[in-house]
């Protein structure tokens, strides 16, 4: 059974978002300064809209944390929307406006039409409103209760962007310590480690501007200094790869998840695919590469994570593509809502939250327990072959 567990709730341009994390030990120092810093790298990143502007995120801690320490209590954590004020009328729970006009027209890959047909509405804000990835400011947040748990047993997760449209990173970020790379991904304004892919990526973003495109990419997650024995091969729904790409795949927009060498495993020989395994004295086994990201038959190796997710371009275009309307079933252009240009760099911060969610969750399964002290004890105690 899963230890961790949490949801969110609030709507885009609704009052606020919610989120419940539960099974978080009692006993956690947690920072809101950590929490918030978080938030604040979410909103970074070239080619993002103008209501970054608006919203300066910052979580209010609502239950389950008293004088800085958790309680063992579901924690709840609340983000206003600033941009309310500006959607009060059409957002409000209660009241409709007398000259409102429904939002008719769906965009080609976004959850507008499916969404509707599926809940049976005929505005399509009823839809847009929750599937949009705003949702994520919340995720964050509990992903930044969930790493700093995580940080209490020296397991640390970074993030870069290898690529957006055919501009690609050619740095090894495996060569790097964790702090070194999220280091220089923050200060990039794309996440890139490699310069002159990062101008190359600037250019492919001012580019989809100029069109009233879209750009979409690849992020690489890395988690170092996971013990042996997360996840498990017993079931399906144990296997920490499949959590990791459940929970990856969950983000508004990703369409893939590959693991190591994912797909260019298919490409190579046995010889050439797998992990050879080595032993030392007071380090155990180990291995040199990581081919396999850290995971072997749905279990922690002890090496490092290493998984690259690749998110679509946005389905906003200030171009917009051809569409129907769903009343009158007229062609139609698609409906037009403020979107950014390219959002893979946030979306990389976000990846780093809810892998830290997924991770905390397996660590928790294994090495569980009512507080940090008693976790802390379980975990000293692992037998290390």
């Amino acid at each position: 059974m899963s230890r961790l567990r949490y949801l969110t709730a609030g709507e885009s341009h609704g009052r606020a978002l919610v989120g419940i994390l539960e099974g978080m030990p009692a006993g956690l120092e947690l920072s809101l300064e950590r929490i918030n810093h978080e938030l604040s790298r979410r909103q970074g990143g070239y080619g993002r809209s103008f209501r970054q502007k608006i919203e300066h995120d910052e979580a209010q801690i609502l239950a389950g944390v008293r004088f800085g320490v958790t309680l063992g209590s579901p924690i709840a954590v609340l983000i206003w929307n600033r941009d309310w004020k500006n959607w009060e009328g059409l957002m409000d729970p209660w009241h409709k406006p007398a000259e409102y006009k429904p939002v008719t027209v769906p965009r080609p890959g976004h959850a507008d039409l499916a969404g509707a047909l599926k809940y049976g509405h005929r505005d399509l804000r009823n839809v847009l409103e929750r599937a949009s990835a705003r949702e994520t400011a919340v995720r964050v947040a509990l992903g930044a209760i969930a790493r700093q748990f995580l940080e209490r047993f020296q397991i640390k997760i970074t993030s870069h962007v290898v690529q957006i449209l055919d501009a690609q990173s050619r740095v090894d970020a495996l060569s790097l310590p964790p702090e070194e790379i999220t280091a220089r991904a923050d200060e990039s304004p794309v996440r890139c480690l490699d310069k002159a892919a990062e101008e190359k990526m600037i250019q492919r973003i001012d580019e989809a501007q100029k069109k009233r495109d879209t750009v979409g990419g690849v992020f690489e997650l890395l988690a170092t200094g996971l013990p042996v024995g997360l996840g498990s091969y017993v079931h399906w729904d144990r296997k920490l790869h499949a959590r990791i790409a459940q929970a990856l795949l969950s983000i508004q927009a990703m369409k893939a998840v590959e693991f190591g060498l994912g797909r260019e495993v298919a490409e190579r020989w046995g010889s050439e695919a797998h992990d050879l395994i080595y032993y030392e004295e007071g380090r155990g086994f180990y291995r040199q590469t990581a081919r396999a990201g850290g995971i072997e038959g749905g279990v922690s190796t002890g090496g490092p994570l290493v998984i690259r997710v690749a998110m679509k371009p946005l389905s906003t275009l200030m171009r917009p593509l051809d569409s129907v309307d769903m009343i009158t079933k007229q062609p139609v252009k698609a409906h037009i809502e403020r979107s950014d240009v390219c959002a893979v760099p946030a979306a990389s911060v976000v990846g780093e939250a809810v892998l830290a969610l997924v991770l905390a969750d397996a660590f928790l399964e294994k090495f569980s327990g009512d507080s940090l002290p008693e976790i802390e004890e379980r975990f000293l105690a692992r037998r290390l072959v």
